[in-house]
């Protein structure tokens, strides 16, 4: 089993074969973030059964793939399914045979049914035979396992998790696969022999995230430059077409979700509901909510509250490194990715990159700062003034009335405070509690990509996190 990091999501599928029930587990995510490698990988490739679906395909053909995998674990019919009554009806013959691959350690009989969105085409009646199959006769069978996947995470929590009907309160434990950290980053790169320095991981970071396949794709013969160039300068790159192909199989209809995600990067602190549906042409109804809802469920945004502003509700801010890297550059702003590092706008975007990657690394900046066990929330704040006032692009504001003023640098070398700078700090901290009046103490905390040296002027900030807390 060469699984990387996932500790959490290995011990949920262990506990599904301990059990002494049956087990139905969902799996989701947005797409190329491992969940199906995670699923072969932790089986070594071996199910009772095993299938999955094929994108933009007819029921027939969906029939005729499943009928494939139903012959090769033992179906003797041969001809391709009717309907898919008729399909699940054959697999749980498969499953009542004495033949039946069974998992070496716990006796489980392990059904993998991979991007089931798919299957579910218009008019097949999928769902209701699937939920047949499993209500009928699954959901008795104490030495089953079932494992449901998919890429479209809305057609998923929306039919499986969230459904009101047959699947309700059936689900006995779901996993929602996230983008790797930094640590398992390099964990990552150390296991496929690909060389980078710590600098240079941060930076894949902000254009690639932490997504698996994305990071499979880097040659290890060339430079992290050569590799952003040859996938997503190049034509002819894997991932020069990444983006809209996104979006078009996580949503059926994903022209809104794009208008929205990019009106929503427009502006780096995020948006509100209102502004959002003025600013993108989505009419502010059910259409938004749910566009809304599910790019934060595959984890392109985040919805936060910003207790420092009279306005209500909440704020929508992009935090997909790869969207926000493509959306910045997509264009033909820049032609190449060598020619455009060490430039003044390099170092511009660098800086603004550094800024998501920490939003990405909460969970490691509040370990660092010994506070992980606290309750907070996170957000930006904007001064009212217009001359002499202030921005906080990060706030760690925590229940034990600290509320931590996050600075991020990102340096070719360790970050050195100057008096300029120290002055701006000072002022910073004073337009905040001038104008929020927060009754909570104001630290500042310095967040650097490359070290931080000390001097007469460090006195200024209460605490420093530095780039290998980052990587744990």
């Amino acid at each position: 089993m060469n699984i990387i990091g996932r500790e959490r999501e290995k011990d949920i599928i262990s506990k599904c074969l301990e059990s002494k029930r049956p087990e139905f587990l969902v799996i989701y995510g947005r797409r190329r973030v491992g969940k199906t490698y995670l699923v072969r990988e932790f089986f070594n490739g071996r199910f009772s059964f095993y299938t999955t679906g094929i994108p933009d395909a007819k029921t027939r053909n969906q029939l005729k793939a499943f009928n494939e995998s139903l012959n090769y674990y033992g179906d003797d019919i041969g001809t391709i399914p009717k309907d898919w009554f008729e399909a699940f009806r054959r697999l749980r013959k498969i499953l009542e045979s004495e033949e039946v691959h069974r998992d070496a350690s716990s006796g489980k009989k392990v059904v993998f049914i991979d991007e089931m969105p798919w299957l579910d085409t218009a008019r097949s009646d999928f769902k209701s035979a699937f939920d047949y199959f499993w209500n009928s006769w699954g959901s008795s069978q104490d030495d089953l396992l079932l494992i449901v996947c998919g890429s479209a995470t809305s057609w998923i929590i929306s039919n499986i998790l969230s459904d009101k009907g047959g699947f309700h309160n059936r689900i006995t434990r779901h996993i929602h696969i996230n983008p790797f950290n930094l640590g398992e980053c390099k964990l990552y790169f150390n296991d496929n022999g690909i060389i980078l320095n710590r600098d240079q991981m941060i930076e894949s970071y902000m254009i690639f995230g932490g997504i698996p396949y994305y990071l499979n794709l880097l040659d290890s013969r060339l430079s992290l430059t050569q590799n952003v160039d040859s996938l997503i300068f190049d034509e002819k790159g894997d991932l020069h077409y990444e983006y809209d192909q996104l979006f078009k199989s996580l949503f059926k209809n994903p022209n809104n979700h794009m208008k929205i995600i990019e009106t929503i990067a427009g502006q780096k602190r995020g948006l509100q509901r209102t502004d959002l549906a003025a600013k993108s042409g989505v009419s502010d109804g059910e259409g938004l909510t749910k566009a809304l809802r599910e790019l934060e469920q595959c984890g392109f945004i985040r919805q936060y509250k910003n207790f420092t502003t009279s306005q209500k509700g909440s704020f929508y801010q992009v935090i997909d490194p790869f969207v926000l890297f493509c959306l910045h550059f997509r264009g033909g702003k820049i032609k190449s990715w060598q020619s455009f590092i060490k430039s003044p706008d390099y170092y511009a975007w660098r800086g603004n990159a550094f800024e998501t990657v920490c939003l990405e690394h909460i969970p490691q900046i509040k370990s660092a700062l010994g506070i992980s066990g606290i309750d907070s929330s996170e957000y930006s704040w904007k001064s009212k003034k217009k001359n002499g006032g202030a921005q906080i692009d990060l706030l760690i504001d925590r229940r034990d009335d600290v509320i931590n003023l996050c600075e991020m640098k990102c340096t070719d070398k360790a970050y050195e405070i100057t008096a300029d700078y120290r002055d701006n700090l000072i002022n910073k901290v004073s337009s905040f509690t001038e104008e929020v009046n927060p009754k909570k103490s104001v630290h500042v905390t310095l967040i650097t990509s490359n070290g931080y040296k000390r001097n007469e002027y460090s006195d200024v900030a209460q605490s420093y996190v530095g780039p290998d807390s980052l990587f744990m």
